[in-house]
């Protein structure tokens, strides 16, 4: 009776890569498959994978991981998540703690392009001065970017520069 439940339990994993896991079985079964969480580099769907994260922390995790907070145990995501280390242990086995170089040219540290000041903007190698003045100044004139889709909205930016950008800037 186990074998078959594990064997229809690793169809569905394999058929819906974004199923929450909810008991020490369905973890089990996700690690054996394979999947990982990488706590440093994790979407907001993946994050949903684990039942105990709700859309507003998983969306709390990503923005943390894209300002460059690092985290290097379940320690420090249990801190970040306001849960216990024996709530969070529960999905150990499928949680991967990479560390990332920040200054990494792999890696580049984004900025949030309504925080960001000229001389931030311009430290970009895609972003010139006219670009930097255009940023802030539309940004003083209508207020904050919604998503990086509204700042190329905006500025009508090519969509092969945003398509480099999204790699430095985050809303």
């Amino acid at each position: 009776m186990k074998w078959l439940q594990r064997q229809k339990l690793r169809a569905t994993l394999e058929k819906n890569p974004y199923h929450r896991l909810h008991s020490s079985l369905e973890v089990a079964v996700a690690a054996e498959l394979g999947i990982q969480i990488d706590v440093n580099r994790a979407t907001i769907d993946e994050w949903l994978r684990i039942s105990l994260i709700s859309i507003h922390q998983a969306r709390n995790l990503v923005s943390l991981s894209q300002m460059g907070v690092q985290f290097l145990s379940l320690e420090d995501l249990a801190a970040a998540l306001n849960l216990s280390l024996t709530q969070i242990k529960f999905f150990e086995p499928i949680l991967y703690f990479g560390y990332y170089e920040p200054s990494s040219l792999i890696t580049p540290q984004r900025l949030n392009v309504n925080q960001a000041s000229f001389s931030d903007l311009e430290g970009i190698c895609l972003i010139n001065s006219r670009l930097a003045d255009a940023i802030i100044e539309d940004r003083q004139e209508k207020g904050s970017y919604k998503s990086l889709a509204d700042l190329q909205n905006r500025l009508k930016l090519d969509g092969q520069l945003m398509s480099q950008l999204i790699h430095y800037l985050h809303c």
